[in-house]
């Protein structure tokens, strides 16, 4: 996936066209924005700004939508963003060791990018799969009844 690094950057024209594809643009922000994060791989400040222009909306609207829905990131992701279930049913089932074992393998914190930029790391509230718990994400793919033990199996499988 392609990384926003300037406002020179080709899925601007990408996203451009997307947007003047659409019938109707009011109401559009979050559709826009799921786009604007699938092309870049997330949503930096030129890209809200860009967004907030072709919609003709305040920066701010933009900005807070961007804050406030879990699924947007304003930092770069890794190739292969990797999410554990911190929700209730994850939890008791040992999310939390879960986790500690990916920082340790991947060797970075929630938040963090490998330094090949291969993997990132994050936490979520609830996946609503509680009949897997502990649940582990990788891009798309839902990973259940993950136990630390399995964890070197599931980055095997994004060997390169």
């Amino acid at each position: 996936m392609d990384k926003c690094t300037c406002t020179t950057h080709k899925g601007f024209d990408e996203l451009g066209a997307f947007v003047d594809s659409l019938p109707n643009k009011k109401g559009e922000l979050i559709t826009v924005l799921h786009k604007a994060q699938s092309i870049f791989g997330y949503l930096p400040k030129e890209v809200q700004e860009f967004v907030a222009d072709r919609l003709d909306l305040p920066l701010a609207k933009v900005y807070g939508v961007v804050k406030f829905y879990s699924f947007f990131s304003m930092t770069p992701k890794g190739r292969y963003p990797i999410s554990v279930c911190m929700g209730t049913a994850c939890y008791v089932r040992g999310a939390e060791e879960v986790l500690t074992e990916l920082t340790r393998q991947l060797g970075i914190s929630v938040g963090g990018v490998s330094e090949d930029g291969k993997f990132s790391l994050d936490t979520l509230r609830c996946v609503g799969a509680c009949g897997l718990a502990p649940v582990v994400i990788v891009g798309e793919k839902v990973y259940g009844r993950v136990e630390p033990g399995k964890i070197a199996g599931i980055l095997a499988e994004y060997a390169e």
